[in-house]
């Protein structure tokens, strides 16, 4: 599969980079500091997605079979990225005839409010007591501005025709890749605080060619509970994939963390 990988650099980017030469995919890394990229053997294209123009895009877009992104604020002077970048990468996707997108967003953002979902529910729908009244209060006070422009940058997803998934990964890790994780369709996963970087893009990468997904958020986690009642099927990635919409949810402690690049 040919695909453009954008914030190759970043923690989730450089998985995705890695791993998807690892297994034989075609790839375009598109960076803002190219030096930082791991040596693989991909094609590399230089842009800044916080002044990203959809015409220097097109070139690294043009013939992908599909497109991932990692782009997120790693600052605060880098807050806007990840909406104006995603904005301007959707724009290029059409522009070039491309339709599938997989982003990275993060665990909270169900519940965060933005200019296209003013009124988003209150509680993920599986919160426990101390996640919807304690953490999640105190993660978003000090993370409002960064979960503010990923909800908008979900809003830039649904206002497009694309195919896209928004996976909401909780608190980032760098441990190796196991795939071995929970996933969710819609909400986030019971007791699940934390996943790699590296699981994440793992996930990424198989969701590729999953239509179930398209026009989806996921959310992904090494859960810490194991649920009594859901539905849990072993896939070729060797990876447990839940897929009981309504039996699974979340984290809330930090999941943002990395990856503008």
């Amino acid at each position: 599969m040919k695909l453009t990988i954008f914030a190759a650099t970043g923690g989730i980017g450089r998985q995705l980079l890695e791993q998807a030469v690892a297994v034989g995919h075609d790839v375009t890394a598109v960076a803002r500091n190219p030096r930082n990229l791991p040596a693989t053997p991909s094609r590399v294209v230089t842009a800044d997605l916080a002044t990203a123009d959809v015409a220097v895009l097109q070139p690294a877009i043009r013939g992908a079979d599909a497109v991932l992104s990692a782009l997120g604020a790693r600052t605060k002077a880098d807050t806007g990225v990840a909406a104006r970048g995603t904005k301007a990468i959707t724009e290029a996707m059409r522009a070039s005839g491309v339709r599938r997108l997989v982003v990275v967003s993060a665990a909270p953002i169900g519940t965060v409010p933005s200019p296209g979902r003013p009124h988003p529910p209150r509680h993920d729908p599986g919160d426990g007591f101390v996640l919807r009244y304690l953490a999640d209060p105190i993660v978003k006070r000090a993370l409002r501005a960064h979960y503010a422009d990923l909800a908008e940058m979900e809003d830039v997803l649904r206002g497009s025709d694309l195919d896209w998934t928004a996976v909401r990964p909780p608190r980032l890790t760098d441990k190796p890749v196991t795939g071995r994780y929970w996933t969710a369709y819609g909400q986030n996963i019971r007791g699940g605080l934390f996943v790699s970087r590296a699981d994440v893009a793992h996930y990424m990468l198989r969701a590729l060619d999953q239509p179930e997904t398209y026009r989806q958020t996921i959310g992904i986690a090494k859960s810490a509970a194991r649920l009594p009642e859901v539905s849990c099927s072993r896939a070729p990635g060797f990876h447990d994939d839940l897929r009981a919409e309504n039996q699974d949810r979340r984290l809330a402690l930090v999941a943002l963390d990395d990856i503008y690049a």
